[in-house]
């Protein structure tokens, strides 16, 4: 084969494979793009996320009719097209705000999440404070001799020859 029609080959290659790649890419990406268009979201997803409203219990692992209510409300909203968020609000709107899994990040609801924080806040403070006086504490009395043996001399040698009977 002539070297100009090995170029001309091999630039047809080049040519065929990237039309192919940019096809097949841009064919994912349409693909990709129309998933990430409309998030589908599931009956397991949501059911983790919400409460049995009778039983105070998450909803996937609560056993009963009012659950089972709550489930077919749910699959009837996932079926309509409804997004995670949009099922939330009707959720809230049929049985109240009880029937979510985490408290509103506002108002009173928002003490559920600063509470706890204020308290490791505390207890962080608390330790800032009192370590180095425990430190203190601790080289001060590693400098302290030991103390003297109490034992008299007799007591010392009847305890000893106690300690050797059982050697």
């Amino acid at each position: 084969m002539a070297p100009s029609r090995r170029r001309s080959a091999l630039l047809a290659i080049l040519i065929a494979t990237g039309a192919l790649g940019a096809a097949g890419s841009a064919g994912g990406a349409a693909a990709g793009s129309a998933a990430a268009a409309k998030p589908r979201t599931s009956l397991p997803i949501i059911e983790r996320q919400v409460m049995c409203v009778t039983c105070k219990i998450p909803l996937d692992v609560a056993q009963s009719p009012q659950a089972d209510r709550e489930r077919a409300f749910i699959q009837s909203l996932i079926d309509e097209g409804q997004g995670e968020a949009q099922i939330k609000t009707a959720l809230v709107a049929q049985y109240g705000p009880a029937v979510l899994g985490l408290p509103e990040a506002h108002g009173f609801d928002l003490a559920a999440y600063l509470v706890p924080l204020a308290a490791v806040l505390a207890l962080a403070g608390v330790l800032l404070l009192l370590l180095p006086r425990w430190r203190r504490q601790a080289r001060a009395n590693a400098a302290r001799p030991a103390p003297a043996s109490a034992l008299s001399e007799e007591e010392a040698a009847r305890l000893n020859a106690d300690l050797a009977r059982f050697d």
